[in-house]
C-alpha cells in the first residue's frame, strides 16, 4: 500500500491514507473528541503553539490537532500532481 504523505505544517507530515475526517475545531462535539482523547493520551499537537484551525480522526483512534486550514491541507494533497482533489459529497 502506497501512502501519500501531506506536509501540515512546521516539518510535520501526515499520512492520509490514514485519515477519516478533517473537522475545524469549532464545534462543541469536535471540542468533546479532543478532551476524550487528550484524557485517553491519544491527541497529538502539530500545531508548535499556533491556534488550532483543522482538526484531522485517524482510523487509528487517534486525533491530530494541526495549524493549517483543512482546505490547505487538502489542496497540498493535490498540489504534487498539478490536479485539485476532488472531494466527495462536498458542500460549498
Amino acid at each position: 500500500m502506497i501512502s501519500e504523505m501531506v506536509h501540515v505544517g512546521f516539518g510535520n507530515i501526515l499520512a492520509m491514507n490514514r485519515v477519516i475526517a478533517i473537522s475545524v475545531p469549532d464545534s462543541a462535539p469536535t471540542k468533546r473528541a479532543i478532551q476524550e482523547v487528550r484524557s485517553k493520551g491519544t491527541l497529538i499537537d502539530m500545531t508548535n503553539g499556533r491556534r488550532t484551525k483543522a482538526v484531522v480522526f485517524l482510523d487509528s483512534g487517534h486525533v491530530v490537532l494541526a495549524a493549517l486550514a483543512p482546505e490547505t491541507i487538502i489542496g497540498r494533497l493535490g498540489g504534487g500532481r498539478g490536479q485539485k482533489p476532488e472531494l466527495e459529497d462536498a458542500v460549498d
